[in-house]
């Protein structure tokens, strides 16, 4: 699980509490078709029990992809899809090779910046860090005009373009962190104010940048719209970084990104005539155009590179009406192998919650589809790799789909089914995004749950699992579990075993199996899983994203030659 706790996270304000209830939610062009009514049958809770203390045995040495470990996963995977009556999903095959390029940028030169008659200086780590996403031995950007270009948003769907009437080619554009709204207390703003949204976070920043042409990116750092500081930067953008091998080799991207300290930023714009303060507070207006700085930048590093190979497993249930049309359920098979050695000598981190579970709840499913007989749609089981390193495999997949996306119709994650109690509430990542939300009230209305959401929306947690690799290319997703309300114990059980979790047992060799779990929460997870995955199988609906959700557009216009 990348960087997100469970799903067990308390109340959302009022506001995406009334969104979700569909008090606020965008209209539709078009009559939906009915939410079909499902009738589950048994999940097995001793699936869940055997796979995922299967999966997080010793044995597997902690699932590291790239290990005898991930041999071993990857056969019990095919082998568990296999007596679930699934059929290899990849042509004949179960698995779809997974190519990644391993880039250690080092010997870092120093950040120069020439201004106004002046040369400043700033130290690799310290003051800046930066990488490169292309393929090469050595990154050389030398003299390269700087360009400052507010939050580097371009947003159709809003009228916004931070790009607006400059030509990139050859500059380095210096960005602002987040969404231009991201200071609101609540959700009204065109980016949904406090909740952030992709434009905000810094993986569209660079992509943004890359197709506009610029030479490179260059982040301003603030830890409060950051959500995290300046050492959380430093230390991820230290050592080897693994990226999905592409067919240009990256050099579609920019040569460099990368981050700049606030206070490095303040001195750049000062020596070049401009005040940071000042641009930001004019970025975060409408109609704001990029501002060319009196500056050049020179920056230098060498990269070594390594390839390595992953595999994702795919099986599929054909469907008896509309085989043509998908519907995915994924979950992440990989966790962090071994690690560091805790108090008692392990140094193998298990990852049983994160994600053995999650595997545990597609075998498990499967087997439930199997009883049901196939729906209208097919249904894809997608148990995907390399999820921990920045969600590769989900990314390979969604970049070289095996089933086509515009014939999609959405999808389900699975990451991390906590223990404990079942649950009064549902706990919603994301907010109200698309017309899925309407399948998720009739389920929960079947199941007599509640809806909630996330505590902090503007850390844009959405964005951090692998149902984002298939959201961000149009596909609804859903990223939703199991609330913190308790039916035994109530919200302070359900917080407490949350907290337990995030700050014990998070990426630690902790994250062990125990036969005395209670399995009553993973069951009713698993659950509406199957509700969600199978109402959208049997409906001839293709519910869309809201109007005004960054990835309309792109859905828009994946299905626009579909018949």
């Amino acid at each position: 699980m990348l960087q997100t706790p469970l799903r067990s996270i308390p109340l959302l304000a009022a506001a995406s509490l009334l969104a979700l209830c569909g008090v606020a939610t965008a209209k539709a062009p078009r009559r939906p078709a009915p939410v079909p009514v499902v009738a589950v049958p048994p999940i097995s809770a001793e699936t869940l029990k055997e796979v995922t203390r299967t999966l997080s045995s010793d044995a597997y040495e902690g699932r590291a992809p790239g290990t005898p470990g991930e041999d071993k996963t990857v056969a019990t995977i095919i082998d568990r899809f296999k007596a679930a009556g699934l059929k290899p999903g990849n042509k004949g095959r179960w698995t779809q090779d997974v190519p990644t390029v391993i880039v250690e940028a080092k010997n870092h030169v120093p950040l120069t910046v020439k201004a106004e008659g002046q040369v400043l200086s700033f130290a690799f780590g310290a003051d800046y860090v930066a990488g490169s996403y292309r393929i090469t031995p050595r990154t050389d950007l030398a003299d390269a005009p700087l360009v400052f270009v507010g939050f580097g948003v371009n947003a159709p769907e809003q009228g916004w373009n931070d790009y607006a009437g400059v030509d990139m080619k050859g500059k380095i554009a210096v960005i602002l962190v987040n969404d231009p709204d991201y200071e609101q207390a609540d959700e009204n703003g065109p980016f949904k104010g406090r909740r952030m949204t992709y434009y905000g976070r810094w993986r569209y920043k660079f992509e943004e940048a890359a197709r506009q042409g610029a030479a490179g990116a260059l982040i301003v750092h603030d830890t409060f719209p950051a959500a995290y500081g300046w050492q959380v930067v430093q230390s991820s953008w230290s050592g080897k970084q693994k990226y999905v091998q592409s067919a240009t080799n990256g050099m579609d991207q920019t040569l460099a990104n990368g981050w700049i300290q606030k206070s490095t930023a303040e001195a750049i714009l000062k020596a070049s005539g401009q005040d940071l303060a000042a641009l930001t507070a004019a970025a975060k207006v409408k109609g704001f155009k990029p501002v060319p700085l009196n500056a050049t930048a020179s920056l230098g590093f060498d990269n070594g590179i390594e390839r390595a190979m992953s595999h994702n497993v795919i099986g599929v249930q054909p469907g008896k009406a509309r085989p043509n049309e998908y519907v995915l359920y994924t979950a992440h098979w990989d966790h962090l192998g071994r690690c560091k050695a805790n108090a008692k000598g392990d140094d193998i981190c298990n990852g049983a919650i994160d994600n053995a579970t999650g595997v545990a709840a597609l075998v498990a499913l499967a087997q439930a589809n199997r009883k049901a007989g196939p729906p209208a749609r097919s249904q894809v089981f997608l148990a995907v790799t390399l999820e921990e390193s920045g969600l590769l495999g989900s990314e390979f997949y969604a970049s070289n789909p095996v089933y086509p996306l515009a014939r999609t119709v959405g999808g389900v994650n699975m990451d991390a089914l906590g223990m404990g109690s079942a649950a009064r509430d549902i706990a919603v990542t994301g907010g109200d995004k698309s017309e899925l939300t309407r399948y998720l009230q009739t389920a929960t209305r079947a199941m007599g749950l509640t809806i909630t959401g996330e505590t902090h929306p503007e850390r844009g947690y959405y964005y951090r699992s692998d149902h984002f690799s298939f959201a961000k290319r149009g596909v609804p997703m859903f990223d939703v579990g199991r609330g913190s309300d308790w039916v035994n114990g109530g919200r302070a059980a359900g917080e407490a075993a949350s907290e337990r979790y995030s700050n014990v047992d998070y990426h630690q060799p902790s994250d062990e199996f125990h036969e005395d779990w209670d399995w009553s929460g993973p069951l009713q997870d698993v659950t509406l899983f199957y509700r969600l995955g199978r109402s959208l199988a049997e409906t001839s609906d293709w519910p869309n994203w809201h109007k005004t959700d960054e990835f309309r557009l792109i859905r828009d216009r994946s299905r626009a030659g579909v018949k």
